[in-house]
């Protein structure tokens, strides 16, 4: 089973054309060097990342834009959402082409972490 998914996880980054490929993986790289508790993963689809039990946040590639997802896990939302969602999700566009906002990612995923802390 395990093995699967890292398959398919392997094939979405395997399946972008090589600028977002590459921009996919130091991504990737980034969002994992934030925290040693910080999960890559498969789901909806999609890599996601997680924090312990909770949702952090994913990477998803549409019509040729990166977008890093930043989740707060409706395990910590002190108001429950109405409608749909299950998760307050904010979402930032990363251009392949240009430098890679290290800090601003890393420092969103820490404030999230942080949050999931208390």
């Amino acid at each position: 089973m395990k093995d699967d998914v890292l398959t398919a996880l392997d094939s979405y980054y395997d399946k972008q054309e090589s600028t977002i490929k590459e921009c996919l993986l130091a991504l990737k790289s980034i969002i994992l060097s934030v925290d040693k508790n910080v999960v890559h993963t498969r789901k909806y689809q999609i890599p996601f990342f997680c924090y312990k039990e909770f949702n952090l946040g994913f990477l998803w590639v549409n019509k040729k834009r990166i977008l890093v997802g930043f989740v707060e896990d409706k395990k910590i939302l002190s108001l429950p959402l109405k409608g749909r969602g299950k998760h307050n999700v904010t979402t930032f566009e990363v251009n392949p082409l240009e430098d890679i906002p290290v800090d601003k990612i890393k420092q969103t995923f820490k404030q999230l972490i942080e949050k999931y802390e208390h």
